[in-house]
C-alpha cells in the first residue's frame, strides 16, 4: 500500500509538520545530557503542565502502543482487568501487547458508537472479590474513539466518577486527543485530572509529529513506578531531546489545535461530499478526523487502486477514510469526485 500521493488511509501516512521538523533540527546542536536530563525535555514537560496542570507527571515514549502499555501497567496487577470498548485500539490493534506484557485481561464491551457508558461498564465489572475471576481495576476509554466519535467532557467525568466510586482507575488512550479537544472546543486539560482521568497517553505522531507520544499521570509522584516501567518497557529514549522537541513545537502557540482542527474540517468536508453520492452511507457521526462509510465491495476495490485506504468491516463493506493535518480541500474534492464516478459506473 505504498504511494507517493496524499491518501485517506491513515493519519500515520502524513509527513512531519514543518515547525516540528524545524524544532528537531533546532535541538540538534552540540551535546546534551541523555535520557531526558536536557533543557528541551524540561521545556516540553513545562508545556505539558501548562496544558494539563501542575499535578501532571510526564513520561515521553516512542509510540502509542508503548505509551498505553506503560500507562496501564502503572495501574494494574496481573490478576486485574481492563474494561474497554470492543473496538478499542488496545483490544484490536496492538497485537495483544497489553495482555502479553501486563498479564492482565481485557474485558471488551460492545458499544453502538465506540463509547463506554457507566451502565455498560457496570454490566461488565463482575466478579469483584471472587478469587476465581479477574478483578476489574481499570476503565479505559479512547479519545477520539476508533470510529471517530468523541466523548464529551461530561461523559468522561461520569466514567471517572463511576470508576473511583467502585475503587477503579480511569485510563484514557489519547492518540487523537488533540482532534477530540479541537472538535469540542476545549483545552487538552479538560480530559486530565479535572475529568477524573488518572493516567492518559497523549499522541503527537498522528497530528504532525515525526514520532512522539507521552504518558501523562495524575497520580501522586511519590512512589510512582512509571520511570522504571518506562525503562523496562523499552520506551525510554536515550536522545530524548529529539522526541521532546516535537512536543515543544506542538504544544507551543496552538499548533496542536490548528493541525487537528484542519484535519477535522477536511473529514467533515469529505463526509458532506460523499453523503450526497447515491448509494454511499456515512456510518457514524463525523466528530474528529475519520469518516466511516459503507460502499459496495467492487467500488471499494476500484477506489483503492487510486487512493489506498482500509476496509474497516468486510462483512458490512464499511471503510475508513482518515484526514490529516496536510490534507487539502483539493485532495478531498478530487476524492469525492472519484467516489461519485465509481458509484455511477
Amino acid at each position: 500500500m505504498t504511494t507517493a500521493q496524499r491518501t485517506f488511509a491513515s493519519d500515520n501516512f502524513s509527513g512531519i509538520h514543518r515547525d516540528v521538523l524545524a524544532a528537531i533540527a533546532g535541538a540538534n546542536v552540540d551535546h546534551a545530557p541523555a535520557y531526558g536530563d536536557d533543557p528541551v525535555t524540561a521545556d516540553a514537560v513545562r508545556l505539558f503542565r501548562q496544558h494539563f496542570g501542575d499535578d501532571a507527571e510526564v513520561f515521553l515514549a516512542f509510540n502509542g502502543s508503548g505509551a498505553n502499555v506503560v500507562g496501564l501497567q502503572s495501574l494494574l496487577r496481573p490478576f486485574e482487568a481492563v474494561i474497554c470498548a470492543e473496538s478499542a485500539h488496545i483490544n484490536v490493534d496492538e497485537c495483544g501487547a497489553p495482555e502479553r506484557f501486563l498479564g492482565s485481561k481485557l474485558i471488551a464491551v460492545a458499544t453502538p458508537d465506540g463509547k463506554l457508558t457507566p451502565d455498560l461498564v457496570e454490566a461488565a465489572a463482575v466478579g469483584t472479590g471472587d478469587e476465581h475471576h479477574v478483578q476489574p481495576r481499570v476503565v479505559s476509554v479512547t479519545q477520539s474513539t476508533e470510529v471517530g466519535t468523541c466523548y464529551t467532557v461530561e461523559q468522561v467525568i461520569a466514567l471517572g466518577r463511576w470508576a473511583h466510586e467502585h475503587g477503579m482507575w480511569l485510563h484514557l488512550d489519547g492518540a487523537r486527543l488533540s482532534n477530540a479537544a479541537a472538535s469540542l472546543g476545549v483545552g487538552l486539560g479538560a480530559f486530565g485530572s479535572a475529568a477524573g482521568v488518572d493516567v492518559l497517553s497523549f499522541g503527537g505522531t498522528k497530528n504532525g509529529a515525526m514520532g512522539a507520544e507521552a504518558v501523562v499521570s495524575f497520580l501522586p509522584a511519590d512512589g510512582s513506578p512509571l520511570r522504571y516501567i518506562r525503562k523496562q518497557s523499552m520506551q525510554l529514549a536515550s536522545k530524548m531531546r529529539f522526541v521532546s522537541a516535537q512536543f515543544v513545537a506542538l504544544l507551543s502557540d496552538g499548533l496542536w489545535r490548528s493541525n487537528a482542527a484542519h484535519a477535522n474540517a477536511m473529514a467533515r468536508r469529505l463526509a458532506d461530499g460523499v453523503a450526497d453520492v447515491p448509494g454511499v452511507t456515512v456510518a457514524y457521526p463525523v466528530e474528529a478526523n475519520g469518516v466511516f462509510a459503507v460502499l459496495p465491495p467492487a467500488v471499494t476495490a476500484s477506489l483503492q487502486r487510486h487512493h489506498p485506504f482500509y476496509v474497516w468491516d468486510e462483512g458490512t463493506g464499511m471503510v475508513r477514510w482518515m484526514a490529516s493535518f496536510d490534507t487539502t480541500e483539493q485532495d478531498v474534492d478530487a476524492f469525492v469526485g472519484l467516489v461519485a464516478a465509481e458509484m455511477a459506473s
